[in-house]
């Protein structure tokens, strides 16, 4: 059985806005391999990124976890002091952004930017810290690593960016690597050629990956593990492939079944209707309920995981069992 890398149990991260608690993670539960990679589905507003934030402890006011266990390599990462939690943050846990200019200093070169930040984190000599940037740049595919240390960020493409920014997560060795959205904005030559180098580096340095996405292309050939996510909550889990090729609860059939690649050349589209609810305003009971073809009175209850099938975990009175069979 592959070690756990993290583990997260149960855990709850609210804001507490004046219109009332937006409950924007609920009761989630999740754990990632070493030297494997877990993806994290779901709409805009679902919960995947105050999720990733929260494991970094970087969920701002009025925002807090609540509730519920973050173990690392089984410390447990909630309620840490600011000081410990520093420690841990960018040396073993690392977060790459969607838009790397969120990362970069524009007006600072690349080798200044990279070899401050492993001297911020260990304690090296800088020609040893600018050695390890010059192999984290190789690492990810960038050409000529020597001169692009030279260089500023603008004078990278955005692809080139990205490949600097999940260079700088990855030159201080970390354990755990979260990744929100690295390539929504990039086109898909560039996009299929990050995602191999990340396969790559998960593989040779076995570490874990956390990869947030709402494209579903993008982790089925990527990720070990997905998780689908829908009104702060994993509606599904399971392995990538047997997910995506028999989806057990409703919402993740709908959202593989708008996808077009999967469906028969000239007929339309099936939608999902209605729209995702407001965190701060859900439905009772099971919040795809008033979008659900298969609702029935006892969806007005809060359904509970279970694990419908072996390895297959769904939120669902009303399972697609008979084809995930």
């Amino acid at each position: 059985m592959t070690e756990a890398v993290l583990k997260v149990e149960n855990l709850q991260t609210h804001f507490f806005t004046k219109a009332g608690v937006v409950k924007s993670v609920d009761d989630v539960s999740f754990e990632v391999g070493r030297g494997k990679i877990m993806g994290l589905v779901g709409e805009s507003g679902s919960g995947k990124s105050v999720s990733g934030f929260s494991i970094m402890g970087l969920v701002d006011h009025p925002g807090r976890v609540v509730g519920g266990r973050i173990l690392f390599h089984g410390r447990d990462l909630v309620g840490l002091p600011d000081e410990e939690m520093r420690k841990i943050r960018g040396r073993r846990i690392a977060m790459i952004f969607q838009d790397p200019m969120m990362t970069l200093n524009p007006v600072l070169r690349i080798d200044t930017q990279m070899i401050e930040t492993i001297q911020a984190h260990e304690k090296v000599d800088r020609e040893t810290a600018r050695q390890r940037s010059r192999d984290a740049l190789g690492q990810v595919g960038i050409p000529s690593p020597d001169e692009r240390l030279m260089a500023y960020p603008h004078q990278f493409s955005g692809g080139m960016r990205q490949r600097v920014v999940i260079a700088l997560a990855l030159a201080v060795n970390p354990k755990l690597v979260i990744a929100d959205e690295p390539t929504t904005a990039l086109d898909v030559t560039i996009q299929a050629q990050i995602l191999y180098q990340m396969q790559k580096l998960v593989a040779e340095q076995h570490m874990g990956l956390i990869w947030v996405t709402h494209d579903l292309s993008v982790v089925a050939g990527l990720a070990d593990e997905l998780c689908v996510m829908y009104a702060g909550r994993i509606v599904e889990r399971g392995p990538v492939g047997r997910l995506i090729d028999a989806p057990i609860h409703p919402y993740t059939k709908g959202l593989i079944g708008s996808v077009p690649s999967r469906n028969p050349r000239g007929q339309p589209l099936t939608q999902i209707p209605g729209m995702a609810p407001t965190p701060i305003d859900l439905p009772a009971g099971c919040p795809f309920r008033p979008r659900c073809a298969r609702a029935s009175d006892i969806c007005r209850t809060t359904p509970e995981t279970a694990e419908h099938l072996p390895g297959r975990f769904a939120r669902c009175f009303h399972p697609h069992l008979e084809d995930a069979a």
